[in-house]
């Protein structure tokens, strides 16, 4: 008889085998699936994100009166009736104010066949940018001085309007490094033709130039 050793080893699964592979392929497909859901509903909610956000309380664009980077003399008036979209700098920052200008410039271009939209930019450190100072900087982003206006002027009056008009004090956060202690000043803030702060969108990120030009072009329609 035989030796049980001497048969040859069998290639068949072992029993249940299928059963356990075919079991794999399910669970696998589920987390595929699961995953691909979570994944739809991310980007969803990354997109309703981009509309903006609203200011915490009512903000009107107060006069003003400020040099620009070319030397001239811009003033409440010069912008009344236009769209705005304003930014916040200081040209030693070293990494946002870069990035948002970056934006900036983004949505001039987007913006460029738009004669009722007019792009701003407040120095929160009008002590080292001088109007030479922001001609340069404007220079990097290709800004257009008739339609990008870079400012500075007196501390005191820019510090005031912007927490005015624009921005909250961060007086119990170590970390701000911004002159004025401000908050959120990588936010680009939307204005509109009467002079009303509508919107702010997080200059940082890559979506916001395309949201804020949609969002501009939709403040253009309004009377």
């Amino acid at each position: 008889m035989p030796l049980e050793s001497d048969h040859p080893a069998s290639n068949e699964p072992a029993p249940g085998g299928e059963e356990k592979l075919f079991l794999g392929i399910v669970v696998a497909l589920a987390v595929i699936a699961g995953l691909g859901s979570w994944l739809a509903v991310a980007a969803f909610s990354h997109k309703e994100k981009l509309r903006g956000i609203e200011p915490d309380h009512a903000r009107w664009l107060e006069d003003f009166s400020f040099t620009d980077s070319a030397g001239r003399t811009i003033t409440r008036q010069d912008v009344s009736g236009k769209v705005l979209a304003v930014s916040f700098l200081f040209t030693s920052c070293s990494l946002t104010c870069k990035e948002v200008s970056h934006s900036m410039s983004e949505i001039q271009r987007l913006t460029t066949n738009a004669p009722d939209v007019r792009l701003v930019s407040f120095t929160v450190d009008p002590r080292s940018d001088t109007p030479p100072v922001l001609a340069k900087w404007g220079a990097r982003y290709g800004a257009d001085t008739n339609r990008w206006y870079l400012l500075t002027g007196d501390q005191g009056q820019l510090l005031n309007l912007i927490g005015t008009s624009f921005l909250t004090t961060e007086t119990n956060n170590p970390f701000n490094s911004m002159p004025g202690n401000f908050g959120g000043t990588e936010r680009i803030a939307l204005v509109d033709k009467q002079g009303r702060v509508r919107m702010f969108f997080d200059g940082l990120r890559l979506e916001t130039p395309a949201a804020a030009a949609a969002e501009i072009e939709q403040l253009r329609k309004e009377n």
